[in-house]
């Protein structure tokens, strides 16, 4: 009799969990359409692309050269477009400069539809923060990017980028063409360790390389993600391959972070490294966070330590990562620039072999050619963020509050209503007469508004040197058989990497 009874109650508890797991998912289907019909309302009035009855323009946005498709889509559509996920996505995608100050000057908060992905790997930092903490935040992680702490960096920059120059030295004397990006992440994974995250001397530990490699699925895995609708819905999304793969690659990044962030509070034990701290006038990125506490006097719960972390040891390499691979590609493919760049850094240093904090000022060509080369390929290509109050655009055009909206920087720089000729790789469009009459929110490479990136002067100091050693030591030349794919991947890579033949230099020469 028991073992009936039991059967019965089994049978009656599975009845119950399939009459609630029917009335969850009739109600989660029933807020998808609801939410549907606000963003079809609201996005009424900006018609967009042909979309597919179940995918949106999903399909489009995967394949390959999905990014110059938005820019055919620009031409056709101008000022912004519909962009549908599937058919319970949709955002405005702008790319003109008056749509892109009407709403990034304001302070709107991330799109949590798109940063929320992002969650379970960087938690919530002050990528992904609101409101008074996300202002909390920034006022607080300000002073570590004051040009008193970014002068000292310059040692660091150059003797990263010195073990890579050695390595593509060697690389270099097989005559054949390599593949620069992997080189170039790594070095910026090592300068970002020892500038602010208080690592010492040596290039990167077998767990910075593992670190490397996970963020490069992680980037890989949320951007696939975003554009793949059956993987929005967070449970669905831990029961597939995809995201039991995200969530180990997530782990081997936390336990890296954890691992710098027990490093330096056993550094900072030691009396000194105390001593050192306090006769710094500003602290390094790290020390802030670990000696910070809020208006009653509390220091940062762990969480919130180890996200801030999370996110600037991800934003702070694979952006600038980005920047220059693409930066030293379009020197190779603009021989003319790269070798008026080279004689420019050769006068800045006369006899000299290191760089001073002054000559970053001097590098006037060498700067241009690192804007134009942003402007072509600017390291994170589009960013979203949802509307908290309504917005009225300068065609007259409104969305209401609640709204989605992706900004397309890589359509807005090669906007050619914004930019004449806009494929023509032209260092003189940041001239200073030419920038002078250029609106604020045509080139935005480190997004725009009070929500722009914090460590932009940082990266912008990174590139300036890195690059300049970069020419110093080498020459660089297409290799014609292997073109790079450009790839969105949260940042800017190239699916099949950025090869490059490499032909080095006769010290002090320049030849």
């Amino acid at each position: 009799m028991g073992p009936v009874l039991l059967s019965l109650s089994l049978c009656r508890l599975c009845l119950w969990a399939s009459g609630l797991i029917l009335v969850l998912g009739f109600l989660k289907l029933i807020h998808l359409l609801m939410r549907r019909q606000f963003l079809t309302r609201a996005l009424d009035s900006f018609p967009g692309p042909p979309t597919h009855w179940l995918f949106g323009h999903a399909l489009e946005i995967q394949q390959t050269g999905s990014l110059d498709t938005i820019v055919s889509w620009a031409h056709e559509f101008p000022y912004a477009h519909s962009l549908w996920i599937g058919q319970f996505l949709g955002f405005l995608n702008i790319y003109e400069p008056e749509y892109a100050k009407a709403v990034y000057s304001r302070g709107d908060p991330k799109a949590s539809d798109v940063y929320d992905f992002l969650l379970p790997w960087i938690g919530k930092g002050l990528l992904v923060l609101e409101g008074p903490k996300w202002f909390q935040h920034r006022k607080l992680l300000t002073p570590g990017f004051h040009y008193d702490v970014l002068k000292p960096y310059i040692v660091a920059f150059a003797e990263s980028t010195k073990a890579m120059l050695d390595k593509w030295e060697e690389k270099a004397r097989e005559s054949n063409s390599f593949d620069i990006f992997g080189d170039v992440g790594h070095m910026a994974l090592d300068t970002l360790m020892k500038c602010t995250f208080g690592k010492g001397q040596g290039g990167l530990s077998h767990r910075d390389n593992k670190y490397y490699e996970a963020v490069k699925d992680l980037t890989l895995l949320t951007q696939q993600r975003v554009e793949s609708f059956q993987y929005h819905n967070d449970f669905i999304y831990r029961l597939t391959a995809h995201g039991r793969h995200f969530l180990r690659a997530c782990q081997v990044a936390h336990e890296h972070t954890d691992q710098v962030i027990r490093d330096r509070k056993a550094a900072l034990q030691d009396k000194k490294e105390q001593e050192k701290i306090q006769n710094q006038r500003h602290l390094d990125f790290l020390d802030i966070l670990l000696g910070a506490r809020d208006e009653s006097g509390s220091k940062l719960m762990d969480a919130e330590l180890r996200a801030e972390v999370d996110t600037f040891m991800f934003e702070g390499h694979d952006t600038t990562t980005s920047g220059i691979s693409w930066f030293l590609y379009c020197m190779a493919l603009y021989p003319e620039h790269q070798h008026r760049c080279r004689e420019e850094v050769c006068q800045i240093l006369e006899d000299r072999d290191t760089f001073q904090w002054g000559d970053l000022a001097k590098m006037t060509y060498l700067t241009m050619c690192i804007k134009e080369s942003l402007r072509l390929y600017p390291p994170v290509p589009q960013v979203y963020r949802q509307l908290n109050k309504p917005v009225t655009f300068v065609d007259g055009r409104s969305l209401p509050a609640g709204s989605l909206v992706s900004l397309h920087i890589y359509a807005l720089h090669r906007n050619s209503a914004v930019w004449p000729d806009p494929e023509v790789f032209d260092p003189l469009r940041f001239s200073p007469e030419n920038v002078a009459g250029r609106h604020p929110f045509a080139f935005i490479p480190f997004s725009a508004g009070p929500r722009n990136c914090i460590g932009q002067q940082f990266a912008m100091n990174e590139m300036k040197v890195v690059t300049a050693l970069c020419l110093l030591r080498f020459e660089f030349a297409l290799d014609p058989l292997r073109p790079p794919i450009k790839k969105l991947q949260l940042v800017l890579r190239s699916q099949n990497g950025i090869y490059l033949h490499l032909r080095p230099l006769c010290p002090g020469s320049g030849k």
